[in-house]
């Protein structure tokens, strides 16, 4: 992925996060609806020798990862409270990585 490509990703990522975001209650289930293992199958049994294009991780993504997690932030999840994805906050992540910052406290 060169920068073009990860300014257009990135953008698209935004706007992937915002739809969960704005969408979570209403379109996903708190809890998986699949049992364990379920995933395994879906993988391929090598990692791939080519880069795959973004759009079908992000397919990917959709279709096999988010079947199995327990959205956290989901408004009728009440193990906890919801705590750092708020909008600050997934900013405040993407530059650290950009930067490589390891949050240590000396």
């Amino acid at each position: 992925m060169d920068v073009n490509e990860f300014r257009s990703a990135g953008k698209e990522m935004v706007d992937y996060i915002c739809e969960y975001m704005e969408t979570l209650g209403s379109k996903r289930r708190v809890t998986p609806s699949v049992e364990p293992g379920y995933l395994r199958p879906l993988l391929p049994k090598e990692a791939p020798e080519k880069p795959e294009p973004w759009q079908d991780i992000m397919q990917d993504v959709e279709s096999k990862i988010m079947p199995g997690v327990t959205h956290w932030q989901h408004p009728r999840f009440h193990a906890y409270f919801p705590s750092g994805n708020s909008y600050p906050s997934i900013l405040g992540d993407m530059l650290g990585d950009a930067i490589g910052c390891i949050g240590f406290s000396w």
